[in-house]
């Protein structure tokens, strides 16, 4: 754990700095620059929007919110899951030059979609006056969802990035994997009110995702708390599975560049 935190301390400007490189690479070849990261997410919310509403006349209260949220939540973790895939390979040219802790890449990563999530979510902050949301102090209960959100984030992501050197075919699975994950996180619809029990608990708890936009959603719209035991048991489950991961690469990463 010591020497966990040391690099993290240690390789601190260079995550800084690759950061700040991909993401103005991300917009050099477009007019809208950043305004994409908003952009993205608020047209499939329109989208979303339009067929849930108009065509099948359903929808929950403050829907258009409803989906951003949930749109923003899960495409930071479905970048995060599909880049990690190939982390390892796409840095091969540094890696093979220069030690550096691979772990440290999916820092990288999560720090550059985090970015890209957090200016979406200034939507958020416009749109809450528009469809008149009353908040309350419940929306502090917001911060342990996006921390667990990040944990969990991170040890999925360190398990990916050790089998994505070794299976090729990897990133397709965890393509159609993220795919079905998307439908079942209640990105769309409520999953504790459109699900019949007890499936809606099976999906609420045993999917991270859903748990944390469903609680993401409560926190900002609903004025109520989010699940502190669902919380708490990813959370625990994140941290063992975080460290195994981290333990599995920094003993396998130099045999990276060997394989790649």
């Amino acid at each position: 754990m010591k020497k966990f935190i040391s690099n993290i301390k240690r390789y601190k400007s260079y995550m800084l700095f690759s950061v700040k490189s991909s993401l103005k690479a991300d917009v050099a070849t477009s007019r809208l620059n950043w305004l994409w990261w908003i952009l993205n997410p608020l047209l499939f919310m329109l989208v979303y929007t339009f067929v849930s509403l108009v065509v099948f006349g359903k929808g929950e209260k403050y829907f258009p919110l409803f989906v951003f949220i949930g749109l923003n939540l899960w495409n930071f973790f479905s970048a995060c899951v599909n880049k990690s895939v190939r982390l390892v390979r796409k840095n091969k040219g540094t890696i093979t030059k220069v030690y550096l802790p691979k772990y440290i890449l999916i820092f990288n990563t999560m720090m550059e979609e985090g970015f890209k999530m957090c200016i979406a979510f200034l939507l958020v902050i416009v749109m809450i006056p528009i469809y008149h949301v009353h908040l309350t102090y419940r929306i502090i209960f917001a911060i342990p969802v996006v921390l667990v959100h990040l944990l969990t984030t991170y040890a999925i992501c360190s398990i990916v990035l050790n089998l994505g050197v070794y299976i090729d075919d990897l990133a397709h699975l965890i393509s159609v994997l993220l795919r079905l994950m998307f439908y079942m996180s209640g990105i769309i619809y409520d999953i504790t009110t459109r699900v019949p029990e007890p499936y809606n608990k099976i999906m609420l708890y045993g999917n991270p995702v859903a748990l944390f936009v469903s609680g993401m959603r409560r926190c900002i719209l609903y004025e109520q708390k989010p699940s502190f035991k669902g919380l708490l048991i990813w959370a625990v489950a994140s941290a063992i599975v975080a460290v195994i991961g981290t333990r599995i690469i920094t003993k396998h990463e130099n045999s990276y560049v060997k394989i790649i």
